[in-house]
Formats: structure tokens, sequence, C-alpha cells
């Protein structure tokens, strides 16, 4: 019997079929990339892709978001800027010795954190510093476009993590916003993970409603007001009058140090307070007080003590303690809004994404402040992102199409030390939020890095 010849495949056609898909990857540019809140997010994306720890925190591996295109863990590439020069892999021994890491992960991960900490640019302005904010802002985004482009990457989401700054006043720029401003001239959506001013300074207003950008922000909501976010709903729709509602947090490393300044302190109240007023209606008696305790390292305890009338005006309290490694906290958040910042902007999704107010205290755009309601409006634009993938033909495109070259490899982590370092997640300024207003979709992806 004479068996068929068939022709051999041409040797494109062989290396097309046998060729893996390479993904995408994505930038992640962290502002104070060498913070404890910085370091844990790169290391734990590198363990979590490795399979070494299971992605508990992370809201957006939840079976709810499978749907939503977002480009995954292992396509993440980190960078940054930073005025500390202390070595990721040494920051992450540190933070592992002080039990904010597991015992071993940083020499797992110890090529990713090698790799981020390659990508870590100076910030500023530093002590001496002569640029001017026009000279940082460009010096800013220079950085950023190059680690962009150099690298390969789809694009690159800028995420402000540095230590809280002072509420600005008047017309110069602080820190946090020469970083924001250079994220809008690098083309890049941004989150801003903390109170400071950012993209909220007048001075930004025409150029971020120009940009076409999707950003989000402010504040990460990680403890004493995720809890407020849930049992201030709770008191009025049991119709329980609340007649004082007051906190104490105590909290040491970089953040503590930080808001030891009583401005930087007022600055971060405003959110917590914020999420009372709204959920309760009215603002009930008492205040927050923030005292650093430096011995307590990335440990915070939140106290709160809840004076509420019940039938019959009968009186009653309630008390709770929230005791957390706020770093463990808020890293998983940050690697959530980067991915989801990133595939709204790939949706061609700009301005204020009022969705993510799940994750802010004092979040942009028009977001209900009860817990419950934020998750569901996160939900629906989980889904809005999937149908626009279906309706563009997106298969899979944080999963698959042409990826970038670079010595940067799939997997990145970074670390926070003491040990010879100071630990002060103080490394850059900070980041603001903007208007309000409702996220848009666009006809382009504007300001997509080229």
């Amino acid at each position: 019997m004479t068996l068929p010849v068939t022709a051999p495949a041409s040797p494109s056609a062989s290396a097309s079929l046998s060729a893996p898909v390479v993904p995408p990857r994505v930038g992640v540019w962290l502002i104070g990339a060498r913070g404890s809140v910085a370091v844990t997010a790169v290391a734990g994306c590198a363990a979590v892709t490795a399979g070494l720890r299971l992605p508990t925190g992370l809201v957006t591996e939840s079976a709810e978001f499978a749907g939503a295109d977002l480009p995954p863990l292992s396509t993440l590439v980190f960078g940054g800027h930073d005025t500390l020069d202390c070595p990721l892999p040494k920051r992450a021994e540190a933070l592992a010795a002080a039990g904010v890491l597991p015992p071993g992960l940083p020499a797992a991960v110890d090529a990713e954190l090698g790799a981020a900490e390659r990508e870590i640019r100076p910030g500023g302005p530093a002590p001496g510093d002569t640029r001017g904010p026009r000279r940082l802002i460009a010096d800013f985004a220079a950085d950023i476009t190059d680690f962009t482009r150099r690298l390969g990457l789809r694009r690159t989401v800028v995420v402000n993590v540095a230590s809280t700054e002072p509420t600005a006043t008047g017309d110069v720029l602080p820190p946090s916003s020469l970083y924001a401003a250079a994220a809008l001239e690098a083309g890049c959506p941004y989150v801003n993970f903390t109170p400071s001013t950012g993209l909220h300074h007048p001075a930004l207003a025409e150029r971020l409603a120009a940009s076409g950008l999707p950003y989000a922000g402010r504040d990460g909501k990680t403890g004493q007001t995720l809890l407020r976010s849930v049992l201030g709903p709770m008191f009025r729709q049991r119709a329980l009058t609340v007649r004082a509602w007051s906190g104490t947090n105590l909290l040491g490393g970089g953040d503590g140090a930080a808001l030891a300044d009583p401005a930087a302190a007022a600055a971060k109240n405003a959110g917590k307070e914020r999420v009372l007023a709204d959920t309760l209606g009215t603002t009930p008696e008492g205040e927050v007080h923030i005292d650093d305790v430096p011995a307590l390292g990335d440990w915070k305890t939140a106290w709160d003590h809840i004076a509420f009338d019940g039938f019959l005006g009968t009186r009653m309290i309630l008390q709770t303690i929230w005791q957390g490694c706020d770093s463990a906290l808020a890293a998983p958040l940050v690697l959530d809004l980067a991915r989801l910042t990133s595939r709204a902007h790939e949706a061609g999704v700009s301005g204020p994404l009022s969705e993510l107010g799940f994750y802010f205290k004092d979040p942009v755009g028009d977001a209900p402040s009860s817990l419950a309601d934020q998750y569901t409006d996160l939900l629906a634009f989980a889904t809005r992102l999937g149908k626009v993938a279906g309706e563009h033909g997106e298969q899979g495109t944080g999963e698959s199409g042409g990826g970038g070259e670079g010595e940067a490899g799939d997997r990145q982590a970074g670390h926070d030390g003491r040990d010879e370092c100071v630990d002060r997640d103080r490394p850059d300024g900070s980041v603001g939020s903007p208007e309000p207003g409702g996220s848009r979709p666009v006809g382009d992806r504007a300001g997509e890095p080229r």
C-alpha cells in the first residue's frame, strides 16, 4: 500500500505552529519603589507567579474577574523612582526578618528583586537638587518612557506608594504632583495609593483633562477605614444613631515617621472622616489620633470606640481592634489596581475610574462610600472590561500578543530592608487624585506610550 505523500510544511508555517505565544508585558512604575509596600508587592507578585504562595488578598485573582481579560501577574515588570539607595534584595531580607515576608522568600525571588532593582531611578527633588519643576517632570517622564520602550512593554501604569506628604498649599507643585505630571507627560495611566496631592493639584487640571488617560485614587483603604466602610452602613441601615466615633492608630515604619508630622496626619485623617460622614449621613463626634510607635515597624493597631443609641434611646458601645501588617494589606491592592488600570487603558477608558472606589478612602469620581456598593460597582466594571474585549475581538489580550525584549525577566520583585538602610517609605513624595466625574470610553487609547 502506498501512503499519500504530504508536502513538508514551510519553515514559517511550522515555526508559527510550534512557537509559544508570548504575552505582552505591562510595566508597573512605582513612586517610592524601595518602600515596604512596593517591595512587598514586587516580591509577592514573583512568589505568586512562581507558585510559591497562594494569591490571598488579590481580589483580581478571584473567579469573578476571570473574564475581565486582565494582564496576568506573570507579565508585570517593575521599576520606579526613589530617593533612597538601599537595594531591593536587602530591603526584602529586612522585611523577612521583621515577619512581613515569609522566611526564605527573598532568596527564592532574588533574581526578580534584582531585575526590579536595576529599573529604579533616582527620585527628587533631593537636598541640593537645582532642577526646577519643569526639568524634574521632564526627567521623570524620560525615565518612565525609557523603561517602557527599552523593555518593549505594551504600556506602563504609574502607581504612587510613597509616604504621605502634607496637603499642598499655594502654586508650588509638591513632589507627588511632579511625579503625577511626569506620568501624564509619559502617556501613562496613573494610580494614587496615598492621600498626597498628586494629580489633584489645580495646576494639573487642564493637562489631566487633555490627556485622555484613566486614573484612580486616592489613599488605599487597607485597615481601619475598610472596617468603617462596612460598619457605617450597618448602623444607618439598622436605624441606630451613632453619637460618637473615636479612633486611634498606632504604627511604626516609614508611615509612622511620615504621619508624625501633624500636616501629613491631617491629610490622612480627612479620608477616614469622609467615609463616616458619607455612610452615616452625618458627622459624629470624635477624632482619629495617629501615633508613631517605631518599635511596631510595619505592624499597626487601629482601635475604634463607637457610642450609639438603640431603641428607646438605650445607650450602647461597640469597640473594634484591628491589628495587621500594613505592607501585606496594601501590596495585593497595588497589584490589583495596576492590572485593572492597565486593562481600562487598553479598553479605551479615560478619566477618573470611580469604579475602583472599592480600593480607596477618598475615591475619585462619583463613587459610593459603602464597601458593599463599591464591590458591586467593581464587579460591574470587570464585566464591562470583558465585554469590551469580546466586542473588539480581543481574545485574551492580557494573555497573548507580542511581547517585548529586555533583560528584565517575566517576573520581577522588590523589597524593603532595614538592616543598614533607614526604614522609610519616604522615597519620593506622593501622588494625589483628580477631579470628580465618571470614567468614559474614548475612540482610541489616548496616551499609550509609543
